[in-house]
Order: C-alpha cells, then sequence, then structure tokens
C-alpha cells in the first residue's frame, strides 16, 4: 500500500480510479444516477470509488465500483462493525 497520501494520491490510484469510472460509464453503483465529471471535490456528486470489501484487497479493480461522493461516504467502510446497540446501565 502507498504511502503517498499525506502529499495526495499516487499516479497508480489516479490511472485505476479513472479505469473504474470509465468502466462503470459514470454511473453510480450505489444509487444508479449519473457522476458528472465536471464536478471536483468537495462537491457531495462528485466522483468517488468505493472499495466493496473496505482496503481488505487493497486497490483491486475487481473490488471496487464508481460511486458518487457522498454515496460513498454514506456507506462507509464495510469493514468496520455498526456500533453495538446501547444496553442499560445501573443508575450511580
Amino acid at each position: 500500500m502507498s504511502t503517498s497520501w499525506a502529499g495526495g494520491s499516487t499516479r497508480r490510484w489516479r490511472r485505476i480510479r479513472e479505469a473504474i469510472l470509465a468502466r462503470d460509464g459514470w454511473i453510480c453503483q450505489l444509487c444508479q444516477h449519473a457522476i458528472d465529471p465536471r464536478l471536483s471535490h468537495p462537491h457531495p456528486r462528485s466522483a468517488h470509488v468505493h472499495h466493496l470489501d473496505g482496503k481488505v484487497y487493497g486497490d483491486d479493480p475487481d473490488r471496487m465500483v464508481a460511486t458518487h461522493r457522498e454515496c460513498n461516504l454514506k456507506v462507509g467502510d464495510p469493514t468496520k462493525a455498526p456500533d453495538p446497540e446501547p444496553r442499560p446501565m445501573t443508575a450511580w
């Protein structure tokens, strides 16, 4: 995995991202609406790529899909368990 994220994305990642967006026809695979390539970060409808299994498989294009930024952030990291249900506590 690259350590270049602190300074921005890598050329390799930008190529992978562009290939996934092209493969999916610039259609968000989470909401099925078109992604406008003219929109850029941080616009909520800008292009993102979602890792279906989190980063478990790294940047495997077979495990990634094109998404809108807001759709990707709404789904979140699929490897993180949801917060547990609150449980009653004894009053102090």
